[in-house]
């Protein structure tokens, strides 16, 4: 069985080199894999480093055919361990896993993107996509991170801004930054849009952020069957097997991580 492809067993890990290790902060890092196989944004991986357990960890980016981008945050014991594996070494993977973002949905006509802090990492594809679609015009970003040093993926900021309309924004900054400061919340009510009813939106970040960037879009007029969100922070097994991911009668590792919010809205823990 090729390294690169989804196992036909899905319990058994498979080793992947480490093509490269883009560091963003003090904490984040992005790990390039080799991998052969499918792939969409949204979805995620099992990460393995032996004598100390697995971590799911989202895709953030995808060379098809080759890599995908997995970007990792330093907490945990796992996680640490990983950072003394560098490039050319070898990690076991499990997946991908989950339905992910079904990027052909938000390409045509008004988009509305809302990330925040590692949050942007499974829509940066899709935030991809719409900078590269045929009306970048009509899709609206807004990715909010916690204070300028905690940005992530700050080339990819500097060129979705001259492609598409991006907000960025910090919770909190210095005395003299220059940028946008507050929640993404704050700046629902600036978009400008053509016709929410009919417009498409993409929700991911903390719990307490999709909760209230949802109301704001639908004080906005998004109708809730337009609205997409990732519980990927619930995610943990990737099988449905170990029952931490429920929520209510759902599973996130299998049924999403992504929801139409019509869905979300009655998930209760």
């Amino acid at each position: 069985m090729s390294s690169h492809t989804m196992q036909s067993n899905p319990y058994v890990p498979f080793p992947s080199r480490v093509l490269e290790v883009v560091r963003h902060t003090k904490k984040e890092y992005t790990f390039r894999m080799a991998f052969h196989g499918d792939v969409r944004p949204g979805q995620f991986f099992e990460v393995s480093v032996p004598k100390f357990g697995e971590a799911p960890i989202s895709v953030s980016g995808i060379v098809p055919g080759e890599s995908v981008d997995l970007t990792i945050r330093r907490v945990g014991r796992v996680t640490n361990e990983m950072f003394d594996t560098y490039a050319g070494q070898t990690l076991l993977l499990r997946g991908p896993y989950g339905n992910g973002f079904d990027v052909s949905r938000y390409v045509d006509g008004e988009c509305v993107v809302v990330a925040g802090g590692t949050g942007v990492s499974p829509v940066r594809g899709v935030i991809e996509a719409l900078a590269q679609s045929a009306t970048p015009r009509d899709k609206h970003v807004i990715v909010g991170f916690r204070s300028p040093d905690d940005m992530l993926f700050r080339k990819d900021l500097e060129r979705w801004d001259k492609a598409l309309d991006l907000t960025l924004t910090v919770d909190g900054a210095p005395e003299g930054y220059t940028g946008n400061v507050g929640l993404v919340t704050k700046f629902i009510p600036e978009l400008r849009l053509r016709n929410p009813a009919t417009a498409q939106a993409v929700v991911v970040g903390p719990p307490p952020m999709m909760h209230f960037t949802v109301l704001g879009l639908l004080d906005r007029g998004f109708a809730e069957k337009n609205i997409w969100v990732s519980q990927e922070r619930k995610m943990c097994c990737g099988l449905g097997k170990c029952g931490h991911c429920r929520i209510g009668e759902k599973y996130v590792c299998l049924d999403g991580p992504v929801f139409n919010y019509t869905e979300s809205k009655n998930m209760l823990d």
